[in-house]
């Protein structure tokens, strides 16, 4: 078996949030395996010059509103004749005490971080579902799996792990109908926002480093191929599974 059956040639792929960081790197990746790539983006900004970066379409996105993102898949759709590929990027945090967080700042994390990523897959479901193909990348964080330190961040946690299991919910309920659900669970990842709390918070930063078995934080890029492999035929009999890449910080 060779390389190829990590090739997205012929493939069409959504990616959420990629006007930065890692909805980017994996859009740039995807693109580099071959697929066709539409930038989902709030950001027109940000979403144009991705889109002209990796050679792809920008669409307007809010991924909270689930008309538009089914308005959004129909128009892909309609111009490509398909959707294989659907990456659930977009996401935020909020470092808040709990005793301290409104109902809003609450709502505000989970409808962004956990209700858009259903309403994603629900959408792009349907449309694979009637495909008989397809494969969903939700993004995850090993903060659904354990609860960061020194930080306070209770409804990121709680949505992540959400993710997790929405991921496994529909990897169940899909598999047998040629649909193919995985997430990816990143560490601490040297994004634009994790670079700010370097320098507004280095105690904060200088622990999480020194939890990591690898002694570094990650990269953006080294999340692209990870996703080329849950959205490419080498990970066919793979489903439900979350991807954890976090440079052993859930080891210990």
């Amino acid at each position: 078996m060779g390389t190829e059956v990590f090739s997205l040639q012929g493939k069409v792929a959504l990616v959420t949030g990629a006007g930065q960081g890692i909805g980017l790197e994996i859009a740039k990746a995807l693109r580099s395996a071959g697929a066709h790539v539409v930038v989902g983006e709030i950001n027109p900004d940000t979403g144009r010059a991705a889109a002209d970066e990796v050679g792809g379409d920008y669409l307007p996105l809010d991924v909270t509103d689930s008309a538009q993102l089914s308005s959004a898949v129909s128009q892909i759709v309609d111009e490509h004749g398909h959707l294989d590929i659907s990456v659930h990027n977009a996401g935020m945090v909020r470092n808040e005490p709990a005793e301290e967080m409104s109902d809003e700042s609450w709502r505000k994390v989970v409808n962004l971080n956990l209700d858009a990523v259903f309403y994603c897959c629900r959408e792009v479901g349907k449309q694979m579902l009637a495909q008989g193909s397809g494969s969903i990348i939700n993004i995850a964080s090993m903060s659904g799996i354990i609860s960061n330190h020194p930080q306070p961040q209770v409804s990121y946690n709680s949505s992540k792990a959400g993710v997790i299991m929405l991921t496994k919910s529909l990897a169940g309920e899909w598999g047998g109908r040629g649909v193919r659900v995985n997430s990816i669970s990143p560490g601490y990842t040297g994004t634009e926002l994790l670079r700010g709390v370097q320098t507004t918070q280095p105690e904060w930063f200088n622990s999480w480093v020194a939890q990591t078995p690898m002694g570094r934080v990650g990269e953006p890029h080294e999340l692209g191929p990870v996703a080329v492999f849950l959205a490419s035929e080498a990970s066919s009999f793979v489903t439900g599974s979350n991807l954890v890449a976090d440079g052993g910080f859930t080891v210990w």
